[in-house]
């Protein structure tokens, strides 16, 4: 079986050597000399360290294996994809999203980028699967990538179900490879190291998420990854795509409302002195937790601090609530966000790592400690985008308790209320 589209190292050949032929590939150096200094071919970049016999390896892809000095990497021809099936979706687009989807796919009919920018809650994914399915009608690959596990684990079942007679492979770190060859790929940012021009139709959601946002070669890879259209999906999408779309650079499509068409929860503040967070939570955060319970309502508590998560889930759990705490680096995060998703729980404390992606119906956000240099204005933006996304409960509330107003804190609710005003226009 031949690996479509794939580029891999020696030791990455070696591990499907039974499955694939080198005969098939072509081989390219690994590492090459750019302006007089080392540059990896997979990944872009030129940061290097030494090897024992002399050589060097590129330390920024190094989790992906090995890249070194006098290496090859096999690249493999880009074959048609198989036949997708058809939208099964039978959901209804509003006029608004209609609209917005009608322009995505101008874009590309046109050979050109094209950035979503719409709220939290707009309904991206939906407005997408015209875009999707006309290109899987056409045996063309699609790629839904995103910075975030967590949004891949969101995502993937909703295309299944959209796409029931398409495979859909899926990927992330720790999960087996090679994917499947299949016409719709839903996976992070990193797998597309593995890949070169292949994707016919390249989506990076969340594009403005760490760490997409701050590591150049993911955006390099998806670069690479790509051989069509790029789509770029954000509820705050970086200045450089919001310049290029306002020059005409790029196509776009804004949407300022949800798709249930209420507006945005707008934050609350609340000013106070945090000095004894984390051991304990503040007062008035324990009587609101304890209010959104008794309302019916799951709670989402963010922090700046991954070593506040087990103490303050813990206060929470005195409160008598269900609750647990969650950050990057917990072994058992999947199956904690899963027993959240799953009503299991009635808080989860949590780190920035479910500031998107996540959909969580009847869910009432508060942010401890706001005024953290941790949380930027794109942070609290998506934080309370959490809140609200249900049409039955699109007034969920939102709180920042802080001990300062944070220029960051002005910023997002001035976006959030900006966004709001747009809608009602």
């Amino acid at each position: 079986m031949m690996i479509s589209g794939m580029q891999l190292t020696a030791r990455e050949c070696a591990k499907v050597a039974a499955t694939t032929s080198l005969a098939q590939a072509t081989a390219v150096p690994a590492v090459q000399r750019v302006a007089g200094r080392w540059q990896c071919q997979r990944c872009g970049q030129r940061r290097f360290g030494p090897l024992a016999d002399g050589r060097a390896y590129c330390v920024s892809c190094v989790g992906m294996s090995r890249v070194e000095t006098g290496s090859q990497l096999w690249r493999f021809p880009h074959t048609p994809a198989p036949l997708g099936g058809p939208l099964t979706w039978r959901g209804t687009l509003t006029p608004a999203q209609a609209r917005a989807a009608q322009a995505a796919l101008a874009s590309v009919a046109a050979g050109r980028d094209h950035l979503f920018w719409a709220v939290t809650g707009a309904g991206k994914t939906e407005m997408l699967f015209p875009l999707i399915a006309q290109c899987l009608g056409q045996h063309q690959r699609v790629a839904w990538v995103t910075p975030r596990i967590d949004v891949v684990l969101e995502l993937a079942p909703r295309l299944q179900a959209a796409f029931i007679g398409t495979p859909v492979a899926i990927g992330y770190g720790g999960r087996p490879w090679p994917m499947r060859d299949a016409p719709l790929t839903v996976a992070t940012t990193h797998q597309m190291l593995r890949y070169y021009r292949h994707f016919d139709l390249m989506i990076i959601d969340e594009v403005d998420a760490f760490p997409f946002s701050q590591t150049p070669m993911l955006a390099y890879a998806c670069t690479q990854a790509a051989r069509g259209v790029t789509v770029f999906l954000s509820a705050t999408p970086p200045d450089a795509l919001r310049r290029a779309a306002r020059a005409g650079r790029i196509g776009s499509s804004m949407l300022s409302r949800r798709f249930h068409g209420q507006p945005l929860p707008v934050p609350v503040m609340r000013l106070m002195k945090l000095t004894r967070v984390p051991d304990q939570l503040p007062l008035v955060a324990a009587r609101w937790l304890a209010a959104q319970h008794r309302a019916g309502r799951v709670s989402l508590l963010f922090v700046p601090d991954t070593r506040w998560v087990v103490p303050l889930s813990q206060a929470v759990q005195r409160l008598g609530l269900r609750a647990s705490g969650v950050h990057a680096r917990d072994p058992a995060r999947l199956g904690k966000v899963q027993a959240f998703r799953q009503g299991q729980l009635d808080c989860l404390v949590t780190t920035t790592i479910l500031e998107r992606g996540v959909t969580i119906p009847h869910c009432a956000v508060l942010v401890l400690a706001a005024d953290d240099r941790q949380f930027d204005r794109a942070a609290l933006v998506q934080m309370a985008g959490r809140a609200g996304r249900a049409s039955d409960s699109p007034d969920d509330p939102v709180w920042f308790v802080a001990a300062h107003f944070s220029l960051a804190i002005a910023q997002a609710l001035t976006e959030i209320r900006g966004m709001n005003r747009r809608g009602w226009r």
